[in-house]
């Protein structure tokens, strides 16, 4: 099997083992230890309320994300156009699957093409951060970007997933200031993410440091990609190995309120197991400005576009009736509207 090959393999057993295993974190996303403060008088129109935000220059017409999930293969392509489809009706924005596939295989483009069909989405290019120590160069990374016409570019960062897998890629030396060059180099907004265990304090000041536009914090309690390649796994061994990391990681919650602490100015971006519009509402409560899912649209796109629509239409309502039982006539009205029992 060529190098090209197994990597379309490794991405249909991606979505194969999402769609079909449980995979999701012993962790919860640390959100369930917040509660907003209801105001039986809110003094506001409901019809008033307005949840459009202006993100990387475009207009959304509610600040979500459905995060980067597939490409690489021919059910990846039909998943990316569903999802592209649904996120332009609804005004929401949209990440491509990582597209190192495509870098050494232009016949798998296409899989992560859909601004034929979401012309206006906001669309984020997608590599792993690692590439960039494994041959990706910065006009690599304008070319992914050109590819799919996006608005920016996400570096995934995935340490314990590559140590996970066999032949992963481990060399993460030096890659906070391959990042920085990337910034500096181009004027793509550049956005990093975990992939499903948070951001610390330490890496959040690394980020910061590099000139970053936005950081996706891709907390736990959703995902967890040890589970996944525990899945995936051909041997024992390596299962083994995957198996004890269940519930590691940094919970979503208190991945918001690390970048925050290091930076209050950065754009941060929530993901990591919201699993309603009560979850996001909570993110933007705690600081987010957008806020994301994958796994929440996966299956629905195998199903059509129809599905991915009720999803994202279900949360905004529920998001903008948060609103009004908050007194909160824009998204940004939420910060601060939170309280914690905990001590």
């Amino acid at each position: 099997m060529n190098k090209v090959t197994h990597i379309s393999k490794r991405k249909s057993d991606h979505i194969r083992v999402n769609l079909n295993e449980d995979v999701i974190s012993g962790l919860t996303n640390g959100l369930e230890d917040y509660f907003f403060v209801h105001e039986a008088l809110p003094e506001i129109n409901y019809s008033d309320i307005n949840t459009t935000v202006t993100i990387f220059g475009k207009s959304l017409g509610i600040p979500l994300l459905i995060s980067s999930m597939t490409g690489g293969t021919e059910q990846a392509k039909l998943i990316n156009r569903n999802l592209a489809i649904g996120a332009e009706e609804m005004k929401i924005a949209m990440g491509i699957g990582s597209q190192r596939a495509a870098l050494e295989d232009a016949a798998l483009v296409d899989s992560y093409k859909v601004r034929n069909v979401a012309p206006k989405t906001i669309l984020f290019a997608n590599l792993g951060a690692i590439q960039l120590n494994y041959g990706a160069s910065v006009d690599d990374c304008v070319r992914l970007v050109d590819m799919i016409e996006a608005d920016g570019l996400i570096f995934h960062l995935n340490p314990l997933q590559e140590a996970i897998q066999k032949n992963g890629n481990t060399n993460f030396r030096g890659i906070a200031k391959k990042i920085e060059i990337v910034c500096k180099k181009t004027n793509i907004p550049v956005i990093v993410k975990e992939v499903g265990w948070g951001i610390s304090k330490r890496t959040a000041k690394i980020l910061v440091d590099c000139g970053v536009s936005a950081i996706d914090v891709a907390g736990a309690g959703g995902t967890s990609w040890s589970q996944v390649e525990m899945h995936v796994a051909q041997d024992r061994a390596r299962k083994d190995l995957a198996s004890v990391f269940y519930n590691w990681g940094i919970t979503t919650a208190d991945s918001i309120l690390n970048v925050k602490e290091i930076s209050p100015s950065m754009v941060i971006i929530a993901s990591g197991g919201l699993k309603n519009g009560m979850d996001f509402a909570k993110c933007f409560g705690l600081g987010a400005k957008m806020a994301g899912a994958a796994s929440l649209f996966l299956k629905a796109a195998t199903l059509g576009v129809d599905p991915v629509i009720e999803i994202i239409k279900l949360i905004q309502d529920q998001i903008k009736a948060i609103m009004f039982s908050t007194a909160s006539l824009k998204i940004n009205d939420l910060e601060g509207k939170l309280f914690s029992n905990i001590e």
